[in-house]
């Protein structure tokens, strides 16, 4: 498998890179798609139509295909992958079903292959992404190799859209099904972020929805823990501000915490929603904003990656929390580099509002604050 990567920020950029990119006679098959709300899909996606390339595609929060990060702008990985070796499908779920969506889309797969991977990535802020996970669960078995992130849009909290070939949808999940017997996909999520203080115990919630925290309302206090001020619906760098430096973080029995920051309020009681389920009596702790050394934890991880699993790689796709480019700010070049480094091979990523990846030591979860970085290699 060839790949090559190409970034532009207008379509008429894009236009041109992938006309360079294809004069060596390069036949791409496939697009992994990162782009600025602010960039014209239509526009990019007819430019990709008329070159025969299907699309896998997530709006985002800023993109990339080097350790230079990109904002309102598109960040594009092409692939020459047999056509027999992949499908992408695009559902919607605008009753909240999630697990059965992606279970819908898990059969599809299942019928054309024995053994299928998973890129996916979903929209809408309310989505409970942990359900998506389980619903390729049900249907592939525990083992199913499922990497992505969730889609964003540029910080603004409105609408995040996922989309290929003459579809969209702002509620929706798009997944590019692989033939694991023909592609090896191996991948590794990485957060960083330490806990600090107590544990303490969720009080009530329901799936993705926190209310109270030993029974106190969670928005009350996450604001007592961080010193928040003006914690009102006015205060428009409050969900920043939550997210990137106050997540939850939530115990598990088995495998590393994973990150559980506000995404949206609910000011009539002061509970929040978050992008991944958070049991009724599970304990959460409280994180400490991040460091440097997490930069070098997650390089560190994908080195390893590549030491114990995945020796050689075709191309790189990376899903990046939009929270830690908000922590490390121009930095966070050196966690990019660092991982383009690793294989030194084509690359495309993005800053998504949620990752979605196993759990280092555990199972299928629904990441923030996280890095996940996806190898792949044509067998």
């Amino acid at each position: 498998m060839k790949a090559k990567s190409i970034k532009g920020k207008s379509p008429e950029e894009i236009q041109s890179a992938l006309k360079k990119a294809m004069a060596d006679g390069f036949r791409p098959t496939l697009a992994i798609v990162f782009l600025s709300i602010a960039q014209n899909r239509k526009d990019i996606c007819n430019i990709l139509d008329n070159a025969g390339i299907a699309i896998f595609g997530a709006t985002t929060s800023g993109e990339f295909i080097d350790e230079e990060t990109e904002k309102g702008s598109v960040a594009m990985l092409l692939l020459d992958i047999n056509k027999d070796y992949f499908q992408i499908y695009l559902d919607e779920y605008p009753e909240k079903n999630y697990r059965e969506t992606s279970s819908g889309i898990a059969r599809k797969a299942m019928a054309k292959y024995t053994n299928p991977a998973f890129l996916i990535s979903g929209s809408h802020m309310e989505t409970d992404a942990e359900q998506l996970l389980f619903g390729f669960e049900d249907v592939v078995g525990k083992e199913v190799n499922v990497y992505g992130g969730m889609a964003s849009d540029d910080y603004t909290f409105t609408d995040q859209f996922v989309f290929t070939n003459g579809k969209e949808s702002k509620q929706g999940i798009i997944a590019l099904a692989l033939d694991e017997n023909s592609i090896l996909i191996k991948g590794i999520a990485t957060c960083g972020w330490k806990a600090v203080g107590t544990e303490k115990i969720v009080t009530k919630s329901e799936a993705n929805h926190v209310f109270t925290v030993d029974d106190i309302p969670v928005l009350d206090l996450t604001a007592k823990y961080g010193g928040l001020e003006n914690v009102t619906p006015d205060n428009p760098g409050l969900l920043l501000e939550m997210a990137a430096n106050l997540p939850l973080q939530l115990q598990r029995a088995k495998g590393d915490p994973v990150m559980r920051p506000g995404l949206v309020i609910d000011w009539d009681d002061r509970s929040f929603y978050c992008s991944g389920s958070v049991p009724q009596g599970s304990k959460v702790r409280f994180s400490v904003p991040p460091d440097f050394d997490v930069m070098e934890k997650v390089i560190k991880g994908v080195e390893e990656l590549k030491a114990t699993e995945m020796p050689e790689a075709d191309a790189v796709v990376v899903f990046s929390c939009a929270g830690r480019i908000l922590a490390f700010g121009p930095m966070m070049n050196m966690e990019i580099e660092g991982i383009k480094n690793i294989w030194n091979v084509p690359m495309a990523g993005m800053f998504s509002n949620a990752e979605l990846a196993r759990a280092t030591g555990g199972n299928l979860e629904m990441h923030n604050l996280t890095t996940c970085c996806v190898a792949l290699k044509e067998k």
